[in-house]
């Protein structure tokens, strides 16, 4: 990936590769959940944490392969839960294949078991398996082995059957193999898929499901592939609510992250990204050119060209365009932020409107208030945020700033340029008010020659030449 950040930490649909393994893996319910990490060893185990906290993590040693890895893996689980052999089916799968389902690991362990198969695993036809292990069949169709891409000979390398490295393994005959592995191979490492060979010379039965959805199995290795594998996975995800009954105008520049939930009749517009925790409610229209991240959009709101985070958007509500909701807004019910206004920490009551060209930040509005355009909410003294708070139904005029901390009470108007340093009581008008002072010919006394001189000249030239003729009549 040539990053400082470990391959299964780079994300796709919203979540880390490891992340979606996890929850594929997690969505079985199985008794135990190990993730065997080595590489950038403290950064993947702080996110195995987060993201699943019940998962025990086992450490990787110096001896390199599959096989040690499984094995340092079963050790662990066995230290965790004081069984040297865990009982049931052990399953193997990879913290690089982010498209790989529950119900393919749920298949495949429902055929092994059922099977009563020492190992199954699946495989997938692939018109170029270069690089894979090929599976090697009997002629009654179970797996004899699988060899590696360096180990194996030119007939052997001409199988198109490969291994997708994903196993359900009978967990004696697993601890059993793991014991028996060698380096002795072109890579000098303990291969898994040694584990087969061993299990069918003992006699255990070992079949291979082939996958057809061959995406499930798709690694990823660099940045190229981590884009072509996130592509996929969107397209599944933006085709899946568009069967679940949400519009989406265009497909290609829709992104619809892996956790947002859509609600029916939503009608998402080109350009847009839902990301993180969204939810959209029925009949809400969002984009085109929308970014919402942790939001919650209510019934029949329009979001359109505005970027949010950890907000909530009432019913029946109208947002943008180019509007700025940051973490901690709220707007009610058939409320309005409109054109170039910025939120932040603010709770905007039912049907209030901010319209346009105004900073809300720290603040509680009522309801049914308006506040004018090219309005501030003077939250930052320059030491601590404090909050202003405006009651129902007012009516603030155009550019008016509230300086916090302050109360405006309910039913009250403001000016248009009104400063508010102190609480207004209910019902009162507040203003500002200075004398407007003209000092007359200032611009030509003091910026001659200017363009702005020149025409303030050419419109006082009719006024001087009036009063000339007024003289010369007198």
């Amino acid at each position: 990936m040539k990053s400082t950040v470990p391959k299964v930490l780079h994300a796709i649909g919203g979540r880390t590769l490891l992340g979606h393994a996890l929850a594929a893996a997690d969505g079985l319910e199985p008794q135990h959940l190990v993730v065997v990490v080595r590489h950038e060893r403290d950064q993947v185990a702080a996110h195995v944490e987060q993201v699943a906290p019940h998962a025990v993590v086992a450490d990787q040693d110096e001896v390199k392969g599959t096989g040690r890895a499984v094995r340092c893996g079963l050790d662990a689980l066995a230290a965790a839960t004081g069984q040297a052999v865990p009982a049931g089916t052990v399953l193997v799968t990879y913290g690089d294949v982010p498209l790989l389902s529950t119900e393919t690991l749920r298949d495949l362990v429902r055929q092994h078991e059922t099977e009563g198969n020492a190992v199954t695993l699946l495989s997938a036809v692939l018109d170029d398996p270069t690089g894979y292990g090929r599976i090697l069949r009997r002629a009654d169709g179970t797996v004899e082995a699988i060899v590696e891409q360096k180990d194996g000979t030119a007939e052997q390398l001409a199988v198109r059957e490969a291994s997708c490295g994903i196993f359900a393994f009978d967990a004696g005959v697993l601890a059993d193999a793991l014991g028996r592995l060698t380096t002795d191979n072109a890579q000098g490492e303990m291969y898994l898929t040694d584990v087969v060979g061993i299990a069918g010379t003992g006699g255990g039965r070992v079949a291979a499901r082939v996958l057809d959805d061959v995406w499930q199995a798709e690694g990823v290795n660099d940045r190229v592939q981590l884009a072509a594998v996130g592509a996929e996975l969107n397209r599944r995800v933006v085709e899946g609510w568009m069967r679940e009954g949400v519009t989406v105008i265009d497909p290609a520049t829709t992104w619809i992250d892996v956790q947002v939930r859509l609600g029916r009749d939503v009608l998402v517009e080109p350009g847009t990204q839902l990301q993180g925790a969204t939810r959209i409610d029925d009949g809400a229209t969002i984009g085109p050119d929308t970014t919402l991240r942790d939001v919650v959009v209510g019934e029949r709101a329009t979001v359109v060209r505005a970027h949010g985070s950890e907000a909530e958007i009432g019913a029946g509500a109208e947002v943008g365009p180019y509007a700025y909701l940051r973490p901690g807004t709220s707007l009610g019910a058939d409320g309005k932020i409109g054109t170039f206004v910025e939120t932040k920490n603010a709770q905007i009551g039912e049907g209030s409107k901010v319209p346009h060209l105004s900073y809300v930040g720290d603040a509680t509005i009522g309801r049914h208030s308006n506040i004018g355009a090219s309005s501030v909410f003077a939250n930052y003294n320059g030491l601590v945020k404090q909050r202003t708070t405006i009651g129902d139904h007012c009516r603030t005029g155009s550019d008016t700033i509230f300086v916090a901390p302050v109360n405006v009470g309910d039913g009250v108007y403001s000016g248009a340029g009104t400063v508010i340093r102190k609480d207004v009581p209910p019902g009162a008008l507040a203003m500002t008010v200075a004398p407007q002072r003209n000092l007359e010919e200032w611009v030509l006394q003091h910026r001659p020659g200017t363009a702005a001189a020149e025409a303030a000249a050419a419109a006082l030239q009719p006024t001087q030449q009036d009063a000339t003729e007024g003289n010369t009549a007198e």
